[in-house]
Formats: structure tokens, sequence, C-alpha cells
């Protein structure tokens, strides 16, 4: 009498696929994390160092003035003759209207101090000299 054994079916080899979808997300949310969100514009400056340094949220006017003195607004070239027409025109009637200053760290001191006077004259209600965080 022949017996016949049943075979038993072969499970097939699985990866665990939950734990490695757990260390993906858990890496993308790292990197999301840890990622500066800071949108630098086009103009090269290096900006002074301060500890104190807080990041600007609201929206402003920035005026860049770079290591050679030349003004800027929005990557457009303006000379210190139109500066106060450019910004009269930006501030318009408001009142409180934040003008930023983002002078390079090798600018003289007086060329940063003309563009914030021009932009105080021009209207604005506050001025603020952007730095970086000194790490």
């Amino acid at each position: 009498m022949l017996v016949h054994t049943k075979r038993k079916k072969r499970y097939a080899v699985q990866m665990p696929m939950t734990s490695l979808i757990d260390i993906v997300f858990m890496l993308l949310i790292y990197f999301l994390l840890t990622t500066n969100f800071m949108v630098d514009e086009g103009i090269k400056i290096k900006l002074p160092q301060a500890k104190a340094a807080a990041p600007q949220t609201e929206e402003v006017i920035t005026v860049f003035v770079d290591a050679q003195g030349r003004s800027f607004i929005n990557e457009e070239e303006v000379s210190m003759d139109r500066l106060f027409d450019h910004l009269k025109k930006k501030i318009g009637n408001k009142e409180n209207e934040l003008v930023v200053v983002r002078a390079d760290r090798a600018l003289i001191l007086n060329k940063a101090v003309k563009v914030m006077d021009i932009a105080k004259a021009a209207g604005a209600g506050r001025l603020c000299l952007a730095t970086e965080k000194e790490l």
C-alpha cells in the first residue's frame, strides 16, 4: 500500500515593509525639520552677524546695499538719487511701514546710514538693519 504524504505548501519569504516605511517617514520628517526654508535673494551680500538675531516674518520693503555701495530694491539697481522716489512710491501713505536695510558687512557704515536716512525721509515708520545669527 502506497501512502501519499501531503506536501505542505511553502510560504514565501516576505520582507517586513511596515518597519521600512516607518523609517523612511522618520527620515523624511527629520530632513524637513532640519532644512533651512529661507529664500535667498539674488543679490550676494554678507550680512553682519549678531547673537540676538531673530527671523523676520512680516511683509516688508527690503533695500539691499552691496559692498560697493550700490543699492537695490527687488534685485533692481536703484541709484541713491532715485532711491527716495522708489521708496516713496512703495511706502505710499502707509504710516507704519517697515523698511529693512540689508547692507554688506564690508560696507562703510556711512553708506548704510545714508540709505536709512533716505528711507526715513521717504516715510518709513520703522527701520531695521538686517543681520544673520552668529553661530
